[in-house]
């Protein structure tokens, strides 16, 4: 009896002893992730800070700076009349289509040529042949082939991520523990369940990576093609109103992609770490 009694009683302690060790965790968790924020926002403020000391100061000719106070006021009227959520959504729709294409189709070639040595060793000269052109120079092919719509938009945006996730599925299947790799080997692991259970886990870490990287140059390839020809979006707004001197417009534009980008970074950083929970904090 005194035994069951000392078990009874040493449980509940060490469910207290458990509990605060994890609120501890989750409020210095909370502390951290605050105080970055904070510092952020430190930094931002300095850079307009700079921003409008370099107006104030007249260090830059008049014709080509504009203050913080005009560009957020462009923003402000374009906002107002559509314009900007317009040609941001034009933009975004082609970002979209294109970065979900190049993923599907750069994923399974990259694994596939993971896989398989032999084809890797035969196809990847021309890979990277194909990688080093620049892709901005086939813009005006795209747009003469596909119009000025959302297909050449789409197809020099794919042309430049789908070598990214490529290289990345690659090095993601490549990545995969010898070792282990040989122990499932040695018990006669079947191919399908070596996949699966091995070369699939060790992959998608080196995928995810290079998803957020070909996410980001998705919108730079959509609004690449949009400035050299396109019916709408924001890289036609960029060309529009330099055209025209516009140059409150042009940074305002500019500053709007700078913050799609960093959302965009964000969704895909959450969805890793919501796909990989399963890994260890440490690895």
């Amino acid at each position: 009896m005194a035994t069951d009694t000392t078990a009874v009683v040493a449980a509940p302690a060490e469910v207290g002893v458990t509990r605060p060790g994890r609120s501890a965790r989750r409020r210095r968790t909370l502390r951290s992730k605050a105080t970055l924020r904070a510092w952020q926002i430190v930094v931002l403020a300095a850079l307009v800070g700079l921003w409008q000391l370099v107006i104030s100061m007249h260090w830059v000719d008049p014709i080509i700076a504009k203050s913080p106070r005009q560009v957020f006021s462009f923003l402000g009227k374009s906002a107002s009349s559509g314009q900007l959520w317009h040609n941001t959504a034009a933009t975004m729709e082609a970002v979209v289509v294109a970065f979900s294409l190049a993923s599907v189709v750069g994923v399974a070639i990259g694994i596939t040529l993971g896989l398989l040595p032999a084809a890797e060793r035969v196809v990847t000269p021309f890979f990277d042949a194909a990688n080093a052109m620049p892709r901005i120079a086939l813009a005006p092919v795209f747009i003469v082939w596909l119009g000025i719509g959302i297909g050449a938009k789409v197809a020099l945006a794919f042309s430049i991520v789908v070598f990214i996730v490529v290289a990345a599925a690659q090095g993601g299947v490549r990545s995969a523990d010898p070792e282990v790799l040989r122990m499932s080997a040695v018990f006669g692991v079947s191919r399908r369940h070596l996949f699966y259970k091995v070369l699939l886990p060790a992959a998608i870490p080196s995928i995810f990576s290079g998803l957020r990287l070909g996410l980001v140059y998705a919108l730079l390839g959509v609004v690449g093609s949009e400035i050299i020809a396109s019916q709408n979006g924001l890289g036609q707004l960029i060309t529009l109103y330099s055209n025209n001197y516009r140059m409150d417009a042009v940074y305002g534009i500019l500053l709007v992609l700078a913050v799609i980008a960093s959302i965009l970074n964000m969704i895909m950083a959450t969805a890793e770490r919501w796909l990989l929970r399963w890994r260890p904090d440490d690895v």
